[in-house]
């Protein structure tokens, strides 16, 4: 019983340290992030933290997993909330996108980024938390395709998937860096666009296959 309650305790010390964080970033930035100001913002020491995470680039990796894991709960209430297929994928893409230029997840994406180089586990955390997108938004597609509200056929779901993932990944560096003036009202317009043709319409990638049933994100009742 002692050892379960030392884990459970260790789990939520490092919930907290997680949190607080993702708090410094979305206040600060991330360059002001170290060890002693985190810890002193905890009331504990700098070797404590290192303790639990043992690099920096550890923690910011577990901050990341901990505000992903948050967002793929809310991915799977989506994918089985009562709704239609164009208002889910809607939805779909005001999560992913970052919520400004201090979005704290997404500063810590960029970070990452940078500092994958080829293999290792920053490169394979990565792309299991991409792939955690990659597979619900599938999923999603392939529900809205069987209804017959998308304008793709099966073959097409992947492709599209990750077509559009990309796009988004692209809007979401333009808004966390400012480039371009691209605000977040922005790039969710450019990303209902892109989904429209890639997606709703099918009649995106040039290939003029889709069959125009869909009705449109303009259908979707939005939300930004």
């Amino acid at each position: 019983m002692a050892g379960t309650a030392r884990r459970r305790d260790g789990r939520i010390a490092q919930e907290r340290m997680l949190e607080e964080a993702m708090t410094v970033i979305a206040e600060n930035g991330l360059a002001s992030l170290t060890m002693a100001s985190l810890a002193e913002r905890l009331g504990t020491s700098g070797g404590h933290i290192l303790y639990y995470f043992g690099s920096k680039d550890r923690l910011l990796l577990e901050a990341l997993r901990w505000s992903e894991s948050e967002l793929g709960e809310e991915r799977r209430a989506l994918l089985t909330r009562r709704t239609t297929a164009e208002r889910k994928l809607d939805l779909f893409l005001g999560m992913y996108l970052p919520r400004g230029p201090r979005d704290p997840r997404w500063t810590l994406w960029i970070e990452l980024w940078a500092r994958t180089t080829g293999e290792g586990p920053l490169r394979d955390a990565q792309e299991e938390m991409d792939r955690g997108w990659q597979r619900d938004l599938e999923s999603l597609l392939a529900k809205g395709v069987s209804q017959g509200r998308f304008g793709i056929t099966r073959e097409q779901i992947a492709e599209r998937a990750d077509l559009l993932l990309a796009l988004l990944d692209g809007l979401s560096t333009r808004v966390v860096l400012s480039q371009r003036g691209t605000d977040r009202a922005a790039a969710l317009a450019a990303a209902r666009a892109a989904a429209d043709r890639l997606i709703v319409t099918g009649d995106g990638a040039g290939d003029g296959r889709g069959d125009g049933t869909g009705e449109g994100m303009g259908g979707a009742g939005r939300s930004s």
